[in-house]
């Protein structure tokens, strides 16, 4: 795939936790694949997200976080803006998802993503122009 790929919250959360080997190598891969080409699409959502749950959850050092949160700020980034949240609307109406969902659903479709790279959507559907991607469905099996 040579387009641009949009990032769930939880695929940069296994790239930084030893709990699943699986999942973090999964993480690792794509992240690899798709950020040294500018290639991987964030939103201000998910960096938010990544940085509560990394201190809170993965309870790792707030300093660390803070290095890679200003790190992934540099990727292509999508704001979130009053346009996504009108969308993420109609669309968690539309898909029957979480409003949450449907705002990173938002923000992949305003980037261009051909692909969203996430746990949290039904693996292989196509919700407008964007399909879900489960990367670790076949370390799940």
């Amino acid at each position: 795939m040579n387009g641009r790929a949009f990032f769930d919250t939880n695929i940069l959360l296994y790239i930084h936790s030893s709990a699943d080997p699986g999942k973090q190598a999964a993480a690792l891969a794509l992240f690899r694949e798709y950020a040294p080409h500018s290639r991987m699409l964030l939103s201000t959502q998910v960096i938010q997200e990544f940085f509560v749950a990394a201190t809170r959850k993965l309870l790792l050092p707030a300093p660390y976080v803070r290095e890679i949160t200003l790190t992934l700020l540099d990727s292509p980034l999508i704001t979130v803006a009053p346009a996504h949240i009108r969308t993420a609307i109609d669309h968690a109406d539309r898909y029957r998802i979480s409003f949450w969902d449907a705002l990173i659903l938002a923000a992949a479709e305003t980037g261009g993503a051909e692909v969203l790279y996430t746990e949290d959507l039904n693996d292989g559907q196509q919700y407008g122009t964007v399909r879900a991607c489960n990367p670790f469905r076949s370390a799940n099996q």
